[in-house]
């Protein structure tokens, strides 16, 4: 996985360009800490960050066409992985392209030189890559079907920025770090990710699905895949057996194609259903000559305990590693490292934003760091829930029928740690962002693009509505959040359940089939029976550990004293009076069993945030 950056601009580069590509790709050396490369014409300068995953001796970027000869007309700096590019090497073989290295970047630009934009049509994978056409003087930047990888992008008049992350934009000197009333809406509201935006003004992402086209004429986009094509058709006549083989036969596919890699590769195993499943399909696979290396979360104080979550996980998992074979480890996170403010630090810059979920993200990227180690892919079950149904807000009658997001009504889990977050804002604040409105307006806009075939009943439709909602306003917030701490820590995470091909497959599913058995994701485990012991099996779902360590709590409540005594300018602005005064968060909201400590990690995430990136604040 790897970085791209770069900038059109139609009047023409200046002289510094490459100074200040060089800058940008700096911003993201965490995205590819095994080479670098900057490319120029007269107007456009493309620039890479490279982590060799395929082809780890050819592959360097930018990659040019023609590869020789005194001027290239097109330049692709790309970022993911082509899943089917053996398949499309044969294929654009045989129209007559010739290949000088066997990486799936290569097969990216020999594509998009054989078909256009049509080439999007062609792809199986997770991609976010900018290509550049000196002839047509047109620049492209494409996205993967669920968003898997990132892309922002800032466009000042003639001139278009973009990068992976936006630390890579904010490098540009002509970008100014600073956050409008709607991005400040967002920071507040971190359980969902609003399609196509960003906090930071002026900052944009391509959509997932989406290529976008700038040149002379403008910006033009088109979208190449939305799952709203599939969410209203009639509910798939297939009777549940079918509709467990179609989905076992494309998870072992999207699986079998994912382990393809030049360097180590291993999974995530918690011992829930959807990354046993994963691991489980991955240690089977014909021609695996040794176990598959799986890997867990734990914590320092709960590592001799029997009662507690993680406890419980760590259980699970080694039932899982032993039924499917593969060769497990237990990573341990000592808490005083996962209190430290230089990780706090770590973790803000990664994401660039400070909404994030307290040690669920710090250990997250903890656990990355400590995987590097021996792997440098690991594969993942994410996803599984939102496209399945797996969370209670699918069921709890509260959350299906609230004209709101479901996940952020008044009902447990996430909409009580919505409520949490709101209560932390400041009153004032709350009052100029119209944040009630914001959200109807949001929600109003998120459902009323659908259709649905008049086959479809009301509570089906209302299942439907529901992952849509979690596929383009959840999903990609976990997306996010798993992308920038893998990438700061040099890991390479693939989803198989992102597939898009078992998207589409599973959301023309009925509920009653998704739920098959009475069991959440009941097709999901029916489809992957044979392969998990009896207990993960029918396992429910249960949240990513957070560490029960009270002395986690003390160190985070010593740090809010020493911010506190010295607050970063806006913080105040930002806060209700009672969360900035010593002593002001109560012991529930330390020991709230979804997120301990919620309240302040929040404070403290701010406050790392303000100081590192001094954005200029619409307050």
């Amino acid at each position: 996985m790897c970085g791209i950056a770069g900038w059109v601009d139609l009047a023409g580069l200046g002289p510094d360009a490459r100074a200040i590509a060089e800058k940008m790709n700096d911003a993201q050396v965490h995205r590819g800490p095994d080479g670098s490369g900057v490319w120029l014409s007269r107007q456009a300068v493309i620039a890479h960050r490279r982590l060799s995953v395929i082809d780890i001796e050819n592959g360097e970027q930018p990659m040019l066409f023609p590869p020789s000869g005194p001027e290239a007309r097109f330049a692709l700096s790309y970022n993911g992985e082509l899943y089917n590019h053996r398949e499309l090497r044969v294929e654009l073989a045989a129209r007559g392209h010739r290949f000088r290295t066997s990486s799936d970047t290569e097969v990216v630009l020999a594509a998009w030189v054989e078909w256009g934009v049509r080439a999007v049509e062609h792809f199986n994978g997770i991609f976010a890559f900018a290509i550049w056409d000196d002839r047509e003087e047109t620049l492209w930047l494409v996205r993967d079907h669920l968003g898997v990888k990132p892309l922002h992008y800032h466009r000042d008049g003639d001139r278009l920025i973009f990068g992976s992350e936006a630390k890579a934009i904010l490098a540009h000197p002509d970008v100014v770090t600073s956050v409008d009333e709607d991005g400040l809406r967002q920071l507040v509201l971190p359980l969902l990710k609003f399609p196509g935006t960003n906090p930071y003004r002026g900052i944009s992402e391509v959509l997932p699905g989406q290529v976008l086209e700038f040149s002379r004429y403008g910006v033009r986009t088109i979208r190449y895949w939305d799952v709203r094509d599939f969410i209203g058709r009639p509910a798939r006549a297939d009777d549940l057996d079918s509709a467990v083989e179609g989905l076992r036969t494309l998870l072992h596919d999207a699986v079998a194609r994912q382990t393809i890699a030049d360097v180590p590769l291993c999974t995530f195993l918690s011992g829930g259903l959807d990354s046993s499943a994963v691991t489980a399909l991955a240690n089977g696979l014909p021609g695996r000559t040794s176990p598959v290396s799986s890997f867990s979360v734990d914590f320092t104080d709960v590592a001799d305990s029997t009662d507690s979550r993680s406890a419980l996980d760590r259980r699970y998992a080694r039932e899982a590693a032993d039924h499917i074979g593969s060769r497990h480890s237990n990573i341990v996170l000592d808490s005083q490292l996962l209190a430290s403010g230089a990780v706090r630090d770590a973790t803000v810059r990664a994401r660039d934003l400070p909404n994030g979920f307290g040690d669920l993200d710090t250990s997250l990227l903890l656990l990355c760091r400590a995987v590097r180690e021996h792997a440098t892919v690991a594969l993942s079950g994410e996803a599984a829930d939102e496209i399945l149904g797996g969370y209670l807000w699918f069921q709890e009658p509260r959350a299906v029928e609230a004209q709101t997001f479901p996940w952020m009504a008044d009902s447990p889990a996430h909409g009580y740690l919505h409520q949490r977050v709101l209560s932390t804002i400041d009153p004032g604040l709350a009052r100029q962002l119209r944040l009630d409105e914001y959200l109807r307006d949001e929600y109003a806009t998120a459902i009323g693009g659908l259709t649905f075939d008049p086959s479809i009943s009301a509570r089906e439709r209302r299942h439907r509505e529901i992952i849509h909602l979690a596929i383009t306003y959840f999903l990609p917030m976990l997306l996010d959040r798993t992308d920038r701490l893998s990438m700061a820590g040099g890991l390479e995470v693939r989803v198989p359940f992102c597939d898009h091909r078992i998207v589409e497959h599973l959301v023309t599913l009925s509920r009653h089939v998704h739920n098959a058995g009475g069991r959440e994701k009941g097709v999901l485990r029916d489809a992957v029976a044979d392969l998990l012991p009896p207990g993960v099996l029918e396992r429910r779902k249960s949240p990513y550990p957070t560490t029960p360590d009270p002395d986690y709590s003390r160190q985070l409540d010593r740090q809010l004293t020493e911010v506190l005594a010295d607050p970063p300018d806006g913080l105040a602005d930002i806060f209700a009076p009672h969360v900035l005064t010593p002593g002001g968060l109560t012991d529930a909201a330390r020991s709230h069993g979804l997120v301990s400590n919620f309240e302040g990690e929040v404070v403290l995430n701010f406050a790392s945030w303000l100081r590192q990136y001094a954005p200029k604040l619409a307050i």
